[in-house]
């Protein structure tokens, strides 16, 4: 798939699944490696008992799970993706937009630009600044490239040869979920490639930068920040530049939790959206 010049927003809209009949509307934005269904628990579980609590929307960002793929990563074009897709689906209606991780960061960026989108934020496990490259990938990245696609006869057998890469079975399925087959031949529908040649520039990494929009007011409406109390992606001094840019930012660390916030504990994170859902 091809993209404009400078490789800003990819080709065609991003892939969504709705979730919910009614009431406000909230979309979830997935981390690196990730896809919109990731969230599926949490969207249900916001939008329930009835469906009309909320309306869920599951998005792949670019270069993940169905949505298209680009030349080069860019978190600006990622975010101009996100709000055409959000305005797409929702042209009068405000939304309450979550991210986790890479998703966090697109989230705040979206928020930052589009405030007349954006009415509330939930960042979850990651802070407004560069990690100075993806060392936490590499081992990722190359599990998943050394993986022979062309051998492979079942997911099991793509099971029992990445098992001895990534022994942990939550992270193994975390990865393969992106391990697709089309006919007799398999793919990865991540854009394996663009994160790979991204993680090999090092510090200057697009991906693990984040750039703080010049010139951008600060984002009015309420916000939460999910953190893992286990996870090492969050310092204290991160707060610094959140309550610059989110002024009515409420930091909520959950205890026990990683990096995975909503995979370790969803209840917590259910209440929390509910609560947010709500404030004014």
């Amino acid at each position: 798939m091809t993209a404009p010049a400078g490789g800003l927003v990819p080709v065609g809209p991003l892939h969504t699944v709705s979730i919910g009949t009614a009431g406000s509307r909230i979309a979830f934005l997935h981390g690196l490696f990730g896809q919109g269904r990731n969230w599926s628990q949490i969207a249900k579980a916001v939008a329930w008992p009835d469906g009309n609590a909320a309306r869920g929307l599951l998005v792949d960002l670019p270069d993940h799970g169905r949505s298209p793929w680009s030349h080069s990563f860019s978190y600006a074009g990622s975010a101009a993706a996100v709000a055409a897709t959000l305005a797409a689906a929702a042209p009068s209606e405000p939304w309450t937009l979550v991210g986790h991780s890479l998703g966090g960061k697109v989230a705040m960026l979206t928020a930052l630009q589009h405030p007349e989108l954006i009415e509330r934020v939930c960042v979850v496990d990651i802070a407004p600044k560069s990690y100075h490259n993806l060392h936490r990938f590499a081992g990722y990245i190359h599990g998943m490239q050394a993986l022979p696609l062309a051998e492979l006869t079942s997911r099991a057998d793509a099971e029992v040869r990445f098992a001895q890469v990534e022994p942990d079975p939550g992270i193994r399925a975390f990865l393969l979920q992106n391990l697709r087959r089309e006919g007799t031949t398999w793919r990865w529908a991540v854009n394996l490639e663009l994160i790979a040649a991204d993680a090999a520039r090092g510090a200057a990494s697009a991906i693990a930068d984040f750039p703080v929009p010049e010139g951008v007011s600060a984002f009015p409406g309420p916000a939460v920040w999910l953190v893992g109390g286990n996870s090492e992606y969050v310092r204290d001094h991160d707060a610094v530049t959140m309550r610059e840019l989110f002024p009515q930012v409420r930091k909520v660390t959950v205890k026990g939790a990683g990096h995975w916030v909503h995979t370790d504990a969803p209840a917590v994170v259910i209440d929390t959206l509910r609560q947010l859902l709500n404030a004014h």
